[in-house]
């Protein structure tokens, strides 16, 4: 019987098979670098703002606490945006003719609010609690990174389910004494540095968070880690 398919055809089937494994296993690979990069993650990104608010000004520069601005973040799901007569408690005394400034004017004068951009924003099937995470020792630049060194306002993680779980999964790496949780310059313990917790010293961040675990009444891992935790 004459030979229907030339001997090449075998060597050609192999490449195009493993071409096409190689192929689906990029296409994978890019995939989930795109999905977690700050095109779509926002990570890093500074979005326009009515205003151009430096929290490295108010907070390094003039030392204000974040609970002067976010009122509602220590009792609230939601951190709280500051209504602009915050604003006018030291602008209308200084800096009162900036042009920069006439969006705050405007907007205490007519009484409507600024429509500022949101900043940090999760998906509407993902519930998160400001207050929760405040009451267990979890610090502010844990989750949204060195904000008073910044000058506009951005996103510093990528917010994803991934990076959630990272702290859900292992929570005593990220604690930290709650009369802390608002110091932007917070530093782990160490042997040089401890960090005194109801008058026992400890070195280590390990330690420390095991310790603050027990204190603070942390749920199980299994718990925190359960879908209906954040997906209600």
């Amino acid at each position: 019987m004459p030979q229907i398919f030339h001997r090449s055809t075998n060597t050609l089937s192999r490449v195009t098979i493993f071409g096409a494994v190689f192929l689906v296993a990029a296409l994978g690979w890019v995939g989930y670098e795109v999905q977690g990069s700050p095109y779509l993650t926002y990570a890093g990104v500074r979005k326009p703002q009515p205003v151009p608010f430096s929290h490295q000004h108010h907070v390094s520069g003039l030392g204000i606490d974040c609970r002067y601005c976010h009122t509602s973040v220590e009792v609230s799901s939601f951190a709280g945006i500051p209504p602009t007569k915050t604003c006018m408690n030291c602008h209308s005394q200084i800096w009162t003719n900036a042009d920069m400034l006439e969006p705050v004017r405007a907007s205490y004068r007519s009484g409507e609010s600024l429509q500022w951009t949101r900043v940090n924003t999760l998906p509407d099937f993902v519930f998160f609690n400001h207050s929760i995470h405040v009451t267990k020792g979890v610090g502010c630049n844990t989750c949204h990174g060195p904000v008073d060194q910044m000058p506009l306002m951005y996103q510093q993680e990528s917010l994803q389910m991934e990076w959630c779980l990272n702290c859900h999964r292992a929570p005593e790496k990220y604690l930290r004494p709650r009369d802390q949780v608002f110091n932007m310059r917070y530093e782990e313990p160490s042997t040089t540095k401890p960090v005194v917790v109801d008058g026992t010293s400890f070195t280590d961040q390990e330690t420390l968070g095991s310790a603050l675990l027990k204190k603070y009444e942390v749920r199980s891992v299994h718990d925190i880690t359960s879908c209906n935790t954040c997906h209600r």
